[in-house]
């Protein structure tokens, strides 16, 4: 019996040994436990890391959206982020001769899916049509309103971003109007204060680094075109036929158009869910581009813009 247990704890010191020995070599040490994922918003891991891949979302959400057409827009990580910890991405398009600056913005309301599918198409026409302009199109300005499940018009605060620019009189007007004109809807709470929000923040800050000439903003679904600030407005786009719906306290189209004079044409597309097809998104495109030819005629070269604040690698 002395001799079995001799034998025992002879047998359990060498193979502790030997596993002290393994564990002891660098490449085989045990791999330590997988650290949580890094939070960036609330409730949300970090949405981009090296290597993401910005088309996989978008290709799966987006109708009419083919991942060819989105690998050719090459968009670039931007500073910007959403509530919940989502990149913001951009495109430029510089003409070569380019004497104005035209910002593009899509599914501002992330319900409104079609908007964002025709900022892609757009970027593929700004490369491939002759323009006096430098682009930057943002496609997708609530990235957690259009990934959520089901898509949702406001961000991850609940905040409708199209009521949360710095408008004058914001704190007394847009809650009036919430108040009296919605009923209170949650779909178009304008938030707790003036760019509370860091989408509309971003889009803020990128209008002044920028300083477009024009902003044009994509939206669904009420089939009409609608223009705020200084110029003659398009009167049509495509199908879509001049209807001015008036202003709201923090619209984009109030506080750009109007307080900051950057016209800004508002397309409202047919449907949130399908877009046109690709001839009717052409020449909508088409007739923007006369449009601009037409009334935006700057005197002279304008300054020389700002880039857009891209994310750095590493």
């Amino acid at each position: 019996m002395r001799g079995h247990r001799a034998f025992l704890n002879t047998a359990w010191r060498a193979s502790t040994l030997a596993v002290a020995l393994v564990l002891s070599q660098p490449s085989l040490q045990a791999a330590p436990a997988a650290a949580p994922p890094k939070q960036r918003g609330p409730g949300h891991p970090v949405a981009d890391v090296p290597g993401s891949d910005p088309c996989r979302e978008f290709v799966a959400r987006l109708p009419n959206v083919r991942r060819p057409l989105c690998e050719a827009a090459q968009l670039k990580p931007t500073v910007g982020r959403s509530v919940q910890g989502r990149t913001l991405y951009a495109r430029d398009v510089v003409a070569p001769e380019a004497r104005i600056r035209v910002l593009v913005v899509g599914a501002m309301h992330g319900d409104e899916l079609s908007s964002a599918s025709v900022a892609l198409h757009w970027i593929q026409l700004a490369l491939q049509t002759p323009s006096n302009a430098h682009w930057r199109f943002i496609p997708a300005l609530n990235p957690d309103g259009l990934m959520a499940r089901p898509a949702k018009r406001v961000n991850a605060h609940g905040v409708d971003l199209n009521r949360n620019f710095p408008t004058p009189n914001w704190a007394r007007d847009a809650k009036i109007y919430w108040e009296q004109r919605t009923k209170k809807d949650p779909r178009r709470w304008p938030g707790p204060g003036p760019l509370s929000e860091p989408e509309s923040k971003f889009f803020h800050e990128e209008m002044e680094r920028f300083q477009p000439d024009l902003i044009v903003s994509i939206h669904a679904p009420y089939g009409v075109l609608d223009f705020d600030g200084p110029s003659v407005p398009p009167a049509r786009l495509g199908r879509l036929y001049l209807d001015q719906v008036g202003i709201f306290p923090g619209s984009l189209g109030n506080y750009g158009g109007v307080h900051k004079g950057m016209p800004v044409v508002t397309i409202e597309l047919n449907s949130a869910i399908r877009t046109p097809l690709d001839a009717e998104t052409r020449q909508m495109w088409l007739d923007l581009l006369h449009w601009m030819s037409e009334r935006l005629r700057p005197e002279q070269p304008p300054a020389r813009p700002l880039p857009v604040k891209v994310k750095k690698a590493g």
